[in-house]
């Protein structure tokens, strides 16, 4: 491998770090992922993700069809990189499927309509948690080596970092919008207080009561009272 090479790659694994930090869109985010795999894992021609989530499999990213009907066909004979490397092992590689395939049944598919002659599948990790396995293909049989397995672990690790940054995201802007909701109830309670005399017990049965028969979230009953609309709300 040629130092211009080294370069490239660190290049574009700076180049996916910071996309990653860049509060950009998760499937901008998975779509780089597989597309920057296709460029540093020597061989590899294809790349996606598949993620496991309430015991089902489904693909988020991938580079190309070809991808995704290896995706589908994994999830149909029930075995291969994916699944393995979930369920099993970490990292799991074929490099060529014409020779006592690892996958017989999935090999057979993959030959008959594609011309991938080589998988691998590495785990992606959050939280110690299996959620999922960055897959890659090649059209020529051990066109994977030790160094490609190399470079597709460091790619699983920024697709797990990718990840976890994306699941800490929801979690703030969950917690974001859970005080902004305690805010406005709390602020909804004292407006009914000092113009009706309430206690706080019954300000916050009024709510509760407006709540179920609006059919309306407490919170958004609150807002409506903060914003001055309290007439509607009177019981």
């Amino acid at each position: 491998m040629s130092e211009t090479s080294e370069q490239n790659r660190s290049e574009i694994l700076e180049q996916l770090a910071k996309e990653i930090y860049a509060d950009g869109e998760p499937q901008s985010i998975y779509d780089s992922i597989v597309r920057h795999a296709v460029r540093l894992v020597d061989g590899c021609d294809h790349a996606s993700i598949m993620l496991k989530a309430s015991g089902r499999y489904m693909t988020i990213a991938a580079t190309s069809d070809v991808a995704l009907l290896i995706d589908t066909l994994e999830r149909q004979v029930g075995e291969g990189p994916c699944v393995d490397a979930i369920e099993d092992e970490g990292v799991q590689s074929d490099p060529d499927i014409n020779k006592h395939a690892t996958w017989p049944g999935l090999a057979k598919l993959v030959r008959e309509q594609t011309d991938v002659r080589g998988m691998m599948g590495i785990r992606l990790l959050v939280d110690n948690r299996k959620i999922g396995a960055l897959n890659l293909f090649a059209n020529e049989a051990d066109a994977f080596s030790e160094d490609s397995i190399d470079q597709a672990a460091i790619i699983a690790s920024f697709a797990s970092m990718a990840m976890m940054t994306l699941s800490a995201r929801d979690q703030a802007t969950t917690m974001e919008r859970g005080l902004d909701s305690n805010r406005q109830i709390g602020k909804a309670i004292g407006l009914l207080m000092a113009a009706h005399k309430f206690s706080e017990d019954e300000a916050f049965d009024l709510l509760k009561r407006t709540s179920q028969n609006l059919n309306m979230k407490l919170a958004h009953v609150a807002r409506k009272v903060v914003e001055g609309q309290q007439d509607q709300f009177q019981s």
